[in-house]
C-alpha cells in the first residue's frame, strides 16, 4: 500500500515545515515538496490542512473489568473512535486481581486485544507482592515488550498497591529498565471518608467528590515523590487533576528529580459542579477518579502543561453506560469510575489550546503525542513525522467545525462529558501505518487491524548511575560541629 498526503505542512513538536509525504509499507519513505503521484495507490491533498504525527493516549482502559461490571467499550470500539479523533496508538492497562499472576493476566489481556484496529499496547499493573510477582516484571520487560508499571494507590480492598508492595516493584521495575507509573491518591483515606459520608446520610453523586478532596490527591503524590527520591527511581503520575499534585511534580523536577506528569482533558475543562447536577443520571455520569475539580484546579493544569510540570494529556477513557452507573443509585461508592474521552481528546485539546493562545502547534503535537512516545521508548518511530518512521497521521483541519454529541460519536457509551461543545479544528483524515483508517467522518478499518507494539526497556538505570559514580565520585562533607555538641562512639 503507498499513500501520499501533498501540499500540506508538517508540524512536529520542534518544527514545521512544508513537505509532502508519501507512505509505502507501513512506513514514511520519502518526506519534501513536490514528490510524484505518479504510481501512488491513494492520494490525499492536505492543502491549507496540517500533517501531523498520529496521536498517542497513553492511559486507556478499553473493557475493562471493575467494580462489579465490564467497560461498554471493547478493543475494536474504542480503537476505531480513537482514530475518529485522530489518535493512532493507545496504551491500555492490565489489571491482575490480588494473587492472579502477571502473566497470566497479560495473556488473558492481549487477547482480547486481537480486535484491535489501531497500534497498542500495556501497562502492567502491580496489584501484590511476592517472589512469581517479580519473577513474571522480568519475563514482560525481557520477552514481551512491556516498560512500564502501574501501580494504584486508591481502591483500597481490591486493587491497591500499598507503600511495602512500591518499595518492592520501584527497584525491581529500576534494574529492569522499566517505569514505575503511578495513580496517586490515598486510599486510606478515600475508605475513610467514604464511610464517614455515609454515616452523614450523603449517598447521591456529590459524595464522590467530597470522599476524594483535592488534598488526597497531593498528600499521595507527595508521599510517592518521596518513596521514589529515597529509591532513585524515576516516576510517572498519572490523571493530575489537583494543585497540590501539580506543585509536587514542580518541586521534585525543580530537584532535579525524574517526574513525569500526565492530566487528562476532561480535568481541563470540567468543574465539579456536575455532581451537584439535580438529575441524578448526570452527574453519575461523570463520576471517575480523580474527581473534576473546582475551576482553579484546572487554570492551574493549564498553566502546568505550558510550563512543562505536565507534559502529557490522557483520556483514561473507561466507558459505562447509564445502567451501569446505576448500580450505584443508593451508593455513590458503588458507581463505576470512568467517563470517555479517547475520540475528543486531541479535538478540544487543540480548541481551548491552539485556538485560545494556550500552545501552539508544536506545543499540541509534543502533548498529544511525541512526549509519551518518549517517555514510554516509542520515539521514534511514533510520535514524529520524518523519513523511516511508522507512518502514524492525522492530517488535521483547523477550520473544521463540529459540535460533540453522544449522538454521533464513535464511543460506545450512551453519555459525553463534553455534550454540546462546539469544537473548531479536527481531522480530516487519520492513517495507520500506511493505511487510510477514517475520512469524511467514517471509519474505513476492519477489526485486528491494530499491532501490538513492543517498547524497549530503557538502559537500566541503576547500572547508568553507577558508571557516573565510577566517574564522578560523590564527596562528603562532613558537618561542622555543633557548639555544645559532643560525638557519640
Amino acid at each position: 500500500m503507498s499513500l501520499l498526503i501533498k501540499n500540506g505542512t508538517v508540524v512536529n513538536a520542534d518544527r514545521s515545515f512544508v513537505a509532502d509525504v508519501l507512505c509505502a509499507d507501513g512506513k514514511i519513505v520519502a518526506l519534501e515538496p513536490g514528490l510524484s503521484a505518479g504510481g501512488v495507490e491513494i492520494v490525499i491533498d492536505a492543502r491549507g490542512k496540517l500533517v501531523m504525527p498520529g496521536g498517542i493516549d497513553p492511559h486507556t482502559h478499553m473493557q475493562l473489568p471493575f467494580m462489579g461490571t465490564v467497560a461498554s467499550e471493547d478493543f475494536y470500539s474504542g480503537t476505531a473512535a480513537a482514530l475518529a479523533g485522530g489518535t493512532t496508538m493507545i496504551i491500555d492497562f492490565v489489571i491482575p486481581g490480588p494473587g492472579e499472576r502477571l502473566l497470566d493476566a497479560y495473556h488473558k489481556w492481549r487477547q482480547w486485544a486481537e480486535k484491535s484496529c489501531c497500534d497498542y499496547s500495556f501497562h502492567v499493573a502491580i496489584t501484590w507482592w511476592d517472589e512469581s510477582v517479580y519473577d513474571d516484571m522480568g519475563t514482560l520487560v525481557r520477552d514481551w515488550g512491556v516498560n512500564s508499571f502501574k501501580h494504584f494507590m486508591a481502591y483500597k480492598g481490591a486493587i491497591m498497591a500499598d507503600d511495602g508492595v512500591l518499595t518492592q516493584s520501584f527497584p525491581r521495575a529500576l534494574e529492569l529498565g522499566a517505569l514505575p507509573t503511578v495513580h496517586a491518591e490515598n486510599g486510606e483515606l478515600v475508605d475513610y471518608l467514604q464511610k464517614l459520608l455515609r454515616k452523614k446520610g450523603i449517598a447521591g453523586p456529590e459524595g464522590h467528590p467530597q470522599s476524594r478532596p483535592p488534598k488526597v490527591e497531593g498528600e499521595a503524590a507527595q508521599r510517592v515523590i518521596h518513596i521514589a527520591a529515597i529509591l532513585g527511581v524515576p516516576l510517572y503520575l498519572v490523571h493530575n487533576s489537583a494543585i497540590e499534585s501539580v506543585d509536587a511534580i514542580a518541586a521534585a523536577r525543580r530537584q532535579g528529580q525524574r517526574v513525569f506528569g500526565e492530566c487528562l482533558t476532561q480535568h481541563l475543562l470540567i468543574d465539579e459542579s456536575v455532581y451537584y447536577d439535580k438529575d441524578w443520571n448526570r452527574a453519575a455520569a461523570h463520576v471517575m477518579s480523580p474527581p473534576f475539580r473546582p475551576r482553579p484546579h484546572q487554570e492551574a493544569l493549564w498553566d502546568a502543561l505550558a510550563g512543562g510540570v505536565l507534559q502529557t494529556t490522557a483520556t483514561d477513557h473507561c466507558c459505562f453506560c447509564g445502567e451501569q452507573k446505576a448500580m450505584g443509585r443508593e451508593d455513590f461508592a458503588k458507581i463505576p469510575n470512568g467517563t470517555a474521552g479517547v475520540e475528543d481528546r486531541m479535538a478540544v485539546l487543540w480548541h481551548h489550546g491552539v485556538n485560545m493562545g494556550r500552545m501552539t502547534a508544536n506545543d499540541f503535537v509534543a502533548l498529544t503525542s511525541s512526549n509519551a512516545a518518549r517517555i514510554f521508548n516509542l520515539y521514534p518511530r511514533k510520535g514524529v513525522v520524518q523519513m523511516g518512521a511508522d507512518a502514524d497521521l492525522v492530517v488535521w483541519d483547523p477550520a473544521l467545525l463540529r459540535t460533540i454529541r453522544a449522538e454521533t460519536q464513535h464511543q460506545r457509551v450512551d453519555f459525553n462529558v463534553f455534550e454540546g461543545m462546539e469544537v473548531t479544528g479536527g481531522p480530516s483524515h487519520t492513517i495507520s501505518r500506511g493505511h487510510l483508517v477514517y475520512a469524511d467522518g467514517k471509519v474505513l478499518v476492519a477489526a485486528g487491524a491494530g499491532s501490538y507494539v513492543n517498547r524497549p526497556a530503557f538502559p537500566p538505570y541503576m547500572e547508568a548511575q553507577r558508571r557516573q559514580n565510577e566517574q564522578y565520585p560523590l564527596r562528603f562533607v562532613p558537618r561542622p560541629a555543633v557548639a555544645g555538641s559532643e560525638r557519640r562512639g
